[in-house]
C-alpha cells in the first residue's frame, strides 16, 4: 500500500508517476500533462517538487524520468511522509 506524504499532491503526482513508469521513457511536462489530462503549468510544478523529494529526475530542462525513489514509492516499498526535500 502507497504510503504518500504531506507534501504531495494526491492523484495529480501519482499519476505523473504511474505515466513516467509505465512508458520508461524520457518524457516532457506536456506529454505527461496530456496523458494525464491536466494542464503543462500544474505538471510542471509538481514536477519540481517530485524532483526536489527524489522521485523524478531532471534528464535535462523539460524532461524528466522517473527515479528509483518514484519506483519504490508506486510499489508500496518507501513512506513519501518519511522524505525531506533535497533542499531542507
Amino acid at each position: 500500500m502507497r504510503q504518500p506524504g504531506d507534501w504531495m499532491q494526491l492523484p495529480t503526482d501519482e499519476r505523473i508517476l504511474e505515466v513516467l513508469e509505465s512508458a520508461g521513457l524520457i518524457l516532457s511536462p506536456a506529454v505527461v500533462a496530456k496523458n494525464i489530462d491536466r494542464s503543462r503549468h500544474e505538471v510542471s510544478r509538481r514536477l519540481s517538487v517530485l524532483v526536489e523529494y527524489g522521485f523524478v529526475e531532471r534528464v535535462e530542462r523539460g524532461y524528466y524520468v522517473i527515479a528509483e525513489p518514484g519506483e519504490q514509492y508506486l510499489a508500496g516499498e518507501l513512506d513519501a511522509s518519511e522524505l525531506e526535500n533535497e533542499e531542507g
